[in-house]
């Protein structure tokens, strides 16, 4: 029998390897726009942040969003993913 293999993505944030089903998927879809992808199907470019307010913290100080988007992204977008984060919308 062969294993199957489990999906595994990096924490822009904290830089560490964890199961994809762990993190949160932030995604630029084809128009620019950046949101959370609650299914983790969206189309277009993805990143991944742990669940933790310190990640979402260290990646919106130094940026390391807009460097895996390779576009700037304002603070309003930041603050958006924040209360997404705060107000319990993302489900692991």
């Amino acid at each position: 029998m062969r294993k199957r293999k489990i999906p595994m993505r990096m924490c822009v944030g904290c830089r560490e390897m964890k199961l994809k089903k762990e993190l949160i998927r932030v995604v630029k879809s084809p128009d620019g726009d950046i949101d959370i992808d609650l299914r983790g199907k969206a189309p277009g470019r993805g990143a991944y942040l742990c669940p933790q307010k310190t990640c979402m913290d260290k990646a919106a100080k130094n940026r390391l969003l807009e460097k895996a988007f390779e576009q700037k992204i304002i603070p309003e977008v930041y603050e958006k993913l924040k209360s997404q984060l705060n107000e319990g919308e993302v489900y692991l």
